[in-house]
């Protein structure tokens, strides 16, 4: 018989709060991590969703605050409540999920620096974990599908239980790439909407506690999927195939059909390409009439983070029976219907998808329910 596997505790440092709670009062309260910044990491102007280093570096949890850098205080920060109450074993993994890293270190210091292996050690030893740290580096479906990951190690036996952390900055990097896609949103990004211009970027950590014990559960990861449409580097496929597909085996492994999902948290970026995708994909699955929503005009993307930060956010709607105003959405932009949340409002949430998708053709699906 397959274990269950749960989700026991969660957290997330972000533009917005630096916990799950404070981050669901100021998405309530309808307001935006997302600000306009002039720096010289852009030569015009940029919107995106910055966190605070003053405020980081103020936090006596951290000690030697010199000693990390901004990336490493942050996916720090996110672990350390949750480690407090989960202390790790000798069998515990230790899940980092990020598409960058310490990116921003090639300018400054060296090769090492900027490794992710490096990034996930230093975590890891800060923690005292005594088994090799995993990374999940495939682009922005990372954060989610380490859940997916973790969620088949302990069913595996490879461990006794994962501690998942996700995180990405906003650097000159990655300002630069998404520029030259010629991607960015001139104003902070409108998911869904006929009115959007591209994607706003954004940086925040994420943290799960990964269980097969039920004992204090959140919620249960009951069915995930992640499928490769290898349609393109950049672009999704026209046809929604990869994400489709992934909702599929994640519905079958849940043993429940479309029509028992109460909400979505989708990916949502913005952009013309991959917003008409998902409303393809939810389409052809059956979730057409479904609640959902994007996150990103909160947060931006927030790149390898995102698909964990939505998960946790997602977790306390469910806790919440609280439908989240998807942020930005004014007139629906994609040929297909989809059911875009436009207000907050109370809804009984026991089952939710998960959804995301990215580069390379990258698409995972991961379905979450409520524990009683």
């Amino acid at each position: 018989m397959t274990k269950s596997v749960y989700i026991s505790a969660t957290n997330c440092i972000t533009p917005l709060g630096w916990d799950a709670t404070e981050n669901a009062a100021n998405i309530l309260a309808g307001k935006s991590g997302i600000a306009r910044h002039e720096n010289n990491m852009m030569p015009q102007p940029y919107y995106a969703g910055i966190v605070d280093d003053v405020r980081m570096n103020q936090l006596p949890e951290l000690g030697l605050a010199d000693k990390y850098t901004k990336l490493e205080k942050m996916l720090i920060l996110a672990l350390t409540p949750i480690i407090a109450q989960h202390k790790p074993s000798g069998k515990s993994l230790l899940l980092l999920s990020t598409t960058k890293g310490n990116i921003d270190a090639l300018a400054v210091s060296s090769i090492e620096q900027a490794q992710l292996a490096k990034l996930a050690q230093t975590v890891a030893d800060f923690f005292g974990f005594t088994t090799q740290p995993v990374v999940v580096s495939n682009a922005c479906v990372s954060g989610i599908l380490a859940v997916a990951i973790a969620k088949r190690m302990i069913q595996a036996d490879v461990c006794d239980d994962a501690f998942v952390v996700a995180g990405d900055l906003v650097t000159e990097f990655v300002l630069s790439g998404f520029n030259s896609f010629q991607a960015m949103s001139d104003a902070p990004c409108k998911p869904y909407s006929a009115h959007r211009t591209g994607v706003t970027l954004g940086e925040a950590t994420a943290a799960v506690y990964v269980t097969s014990d039920p004992n204090g559960a959140k919620v249960r990861v009951s069915g995930d999927g992640a499928i490769n449409d290898a349609n393109h580097i950049s672009g999704p496929s026209r046809t929604g195939e990869g994400l489709f597909l992934s909702i599929q085996a994640a519905l079958k492994e849940a043993q429940i059909g479309a029509d028992q999902i109460d909400y979505i948290s989708a990916h949502g970026t913005a952009t013309p390409f991959n917003d008409e995708m998902e409303a393809i994909a939810f389409n052809r699955a059956g979730l057409q009439d479904v609640p959902v929503n994007s996150l990103k005009g909160y947060y931006g993307h927030t790149l390898g983070a995102s698909g964990l930060l939505e998960l946790v956010i997602a977790i306390e709607s469910m806790h919440r029976n609280t439908l989240f105003a998807s942020l930005g959405f004014d007139e629906l932009g994609v040929s297909q219907p989809i059911n875009v949340i436009e207000a907050n409002q109370d809804c009984s949430i026991n089952k939710m998808l998960k959804t995301a998708s990215g580069f390379g053709g990258c698409n995972t699906a991961v379905i979450i329910e409520k524990v009683s």
